[in-house]
């Protein structure tokens, strides 16, 4: 059950993925939260950057700099996180993630369950709408945004 906390970063991470698809990028966006306390949001960054590996929770957790800890954190990230992201958060030990969707891409959430992260799917319906958009209009940047051939 989403939180109020909860519902209020991931719209923040909503905002972060749509200025990303406003840019030309892929919508994807994230958030880290220590409780109701902001630490970081970014954005999918690898068409803006030209950085293959800045996708919108890497991005994130690069702004946030170093922590001591995340054990007590909440990432939030509008879409199903990728295997290069789920390692990372359980390499940091992120106890809770909350995604907005894996309606338009399946990630890894029984990876990250596997691990002991507590993970949410809000199947949020503007994340829902604005991957499904993204993918329908920019097929082949979606293919290269997670690796996969599209030929």
């Amino acid at each position: 059950m989403l939180t109020e906390t909860d519902k209020r970063f991931l719209r923040v991470a909503y905002e972060e993925a749509l200025a990303g698809f406003e840019e030309g990028g892929c919508p994807i966006g994230s958030v880290l939260a220590a409780g109701a306390r902001l630490i970081a949001q970014g954005r999918n960054q690898r068409v803006q950057a030209g950085n293959p590996i800045a996708h919108g929770e890497m991005d994130c957790l690069q702004k946030a700099g170093r922590q001591r800890s995340y054990g007590k954190m909440t990432l939030y990230t509008s879409l199903s996180p990728c295997m290069m992201c789920a390692g990372t958060i359980v390499q940091f030990g992120i106890a809770r993630v909350v995604i907005g969707e894996n309606v338009n891409f399946g990630g890894n959430e029984a990876f990250l369950r596997e691990r002991g992260v507590d993970v949410i799917v809000a199947d949020d319906p503007d994340c829902i709408a604005l991957m499904k958009r993204f993918v329908a209009e920019k097929p082949e940047l979606w293919a290269e945004d997670i690796a996969e051939d599209p030929t």
